[in-house]
């Protein structure tokens, strides 16, 4: 799945045009490298985002295309 989808569908980033952003703007990172938003999430990736003077690390747990709000939680883990 593309970051981007997967930032918007696990609720981490509110919105996909938002997700695309951060990406552009260099302040995502998958494994400790900047990742673009087309970049391919895996189960057991690491990911790091910067948002302003905060940083959210979480663990991909899992990978779903849709999910519900209460079941976002469970697709990843923080850090």
């Amino acid at each position: 799945m593309r970051l981007d989808k997967y930032l918007k569908v696990s609720r981490l980033i509110k919105r996909r045009t938002v997700a695309n952003e951060a990406c552009d703007g260099g302040r995502v990172q998958i494994n400790g490298k900047i990742a673009k938003a087309s970049t391919d999430v895996k189960v057991g990736d690491i990911i790091e985002i910067a948002f302003g003077n905060k940083n959210v690390k979480v663990e991909v747990l899992d990978i779903q295309d849709t999910t519900k709000k209460e079941a976002a939680a469970d697709l990843f883990k923080y850090l």
